[in-house]
């Protein structure tokens, strides 16, 4: 732990490390109650835990101990089917569950020993336990991924992988100990768990925790000393609708240092409208659960709506065509996979030695499946996903994520996503799904088709246009298409 968190070993002051709601931890009690797990779990000798992974104090307090133990974290969904949670109980094995007391753990967790986990029960006197001495390479965590094309497969990120990232994080966004982090982000995946709780830590910061998003929640924190906030397109979207009608909200945003949105694309339309309101540019990074973090705007570079920045430091990334071959053009056109190579990445998918292999290439190099373009300073433009989001219509390579923001930049869309579909005459034709503002009205395929012709170019105009109540969304706000009606 102390080459993870440097802080908790360094800092015995009653400085706040973590906070949800009314109930906080300092540094000096955070490394007592972390070490007090960490100690339980080495008695017994635990190689992979279960962390029951709820928004809450116990769930940070858990996972920071299975780190002091020199153990691997295994983030449960609390949401996650009975199927689901089954499957990865089977593949990850853990040796244990640890959970808030009180929390009832469902039957599929029944056969474990378990582990109540006390946030605040350190009491009097506290002292930091040593942490166990873990090669770097170890297994930190294994998070599980959405499994939208079979069962979820456990990605295995190593220690080394954490600490990178978040290093090369700090440099991007001149992340530092004085930095105040407010997010309401689940913790059992990527984003909230190890951004947005154990960023902080390795830091040597503080994190307010929401417990449940809101814009009232992001308000109070900014505007009483957070300097950060963390979302993602599902949360800036509900800012930027209640921006007008909020002025205590306008004003947090315009005083936060840094605005950070992930996990999905965030539309165009609501970046400027929170940069009109606010005056502040939210920027983007790109990531996904096998690579943590690839890419991210710079804190004191451009902030341009639609990119996701450049490569972090020690990662390098290029695209690649379909044949094999680099694209080499910077002219904000050209499509081709992303494949990335670093110290970022995982070692392996658990249990699955053929998935692992054919996620890499020969030389090292993981295929992420996502698309994208580089514009001519370099800078990272995803287009979307190569199974779902790759549209070759008539000749082109179209990426449906300029698609759907030029989409919601006309007044009558609420929501949109676009999708191929077979077409005897283009290969395939562009399909727009669009939940409209006004369901009595909603806009029809032609004026949509004209708005989107003006906007970019005429190849990539939608032929076809079906109305919704709602775009299928998982936790994290991403449209699921694979969910669309067919």
């Amino acid at each position: 732990m102390s080459s993870l968190f440097p802080a908790l070993a360094d800092d015995p002051s009653d400085r706040v490390a973590l906070r949800f709601g009314p109930r906080s931890l300092t540094y000096a009690r955070l490394a007592a109650a972390a070490g007090g797990v960490g100690a339980r779990l080495r008695d017994r000798g635990a190689g992979r835990v279960a962390v029951w992974a709820t928004p809450s104090l116990e769930t940070a307090v858990a996972v920071v101990g299975v780190l002091h133990a020199g153990a691997a974290a295994v983030p449960l969904n609390p949401k996650s089917g009975e199927k689901e949670l089954a499957h990865i109980l089977s593949d990850s094995a853990p040796a244990l569950v640890l959970a808030a007391p009180g929390d009832e753990l469902p039957e599929a967790l029944g056969g474990l020993e378990r582990i109540d986990v006390d946030a605040l029960a350190v009491e009097g006197p506290v002292s930091a336990t040593v942490p166990a001495p873990v090669d770097d390479e170890a297994p930190a965590l294994v998070v599980y991924t959405s499994g939208t094309t079979g069962p979820p497969k456990g990605a295995v990120i190593p220690r080394r992988a954490v600490a990178t990232t978040l290093d090369a994080l700090a440099d991007a966004w001149r992340w530092t100990g004085d930095d105040v982090l407010v997010h309401g982000l689940p913790l059992f995946h990527v984003h909230g768990l190890v951004l947005g709780i154990l960023g902080p830590l390795r830091r040597g910061g503080s994190v307010r925790h929401l417990g449940r998003f809101s814009t009232e929640g992001v308000a109070r924190e900014l505007n009483s000393g957070a300097t950060m906030l963390f979302g993602v397109p599902t949360m800036y979207h509900r800012i930027a609708e209640a921006l007008p009608d909020e002025p205590e909200l306008a004003k947090a945003l315009a005083g936060a240092r840094l605005l950070v949105s992930g996990s999905a694309a965030l539309p165009v339309h609501d970046h400027e409208r929170i940069a009109a309101a606010t005056g502040r540019r939210v920027i983007e990074r790109y990531g996904m659960t096998e690579t943590l973090m690839n890419t991210a705007a710079r804190a004191d570079g451009e902030a341009r709506p639609g990119t996701v920045g450049v490569p972090l430091p020690g990662v390098e990334l290029r695209l690649v065509e379909e044949d094999g071959s680099l694209v080499t053009a910077l002219d904000g056109e050209s499509v081709g996979e992303i494949q990335v190579r670093g110290p970022n990445l995982f070692t392996e998918y658990l249990n699955r030695p053929d998935a692992t292999a054919a996620a890499f290439t020969a030389d090292g190099w993981f295929r992420t499946g996502d698309v994208a373009v580089r514009d001519p300073d370099g800078q990272v433009r995803i287009v979307g996903r190569k199974a779902t989001d790759l549209i070759k219509s008539g000749g082109y390579k179209i990426g449906a994520g300029e698609i759907e923001n030029a989409l919601l930049e006309h007044p009558g869309v609420r929501e949109a996503a676009v999708t191929g579909e077979p077409d005897a005459d283009l290969g395939e034709r562009i399909v727009a799904w669009v939940v409209p503002v006004d369901p009595q009205a909603p806009p029809g395929t032609a004026e949509l088709a004209d708005h989107v012709a003006r906007r970019l170019a005429p190849h990539k105009r939608p032929r076809v246009v079906r109305h919704l109540d709602a775009l299928p969304r998982n936790d994290m706000g991403k449209i699921m298409k694979r969910a669309l009606p067919s």
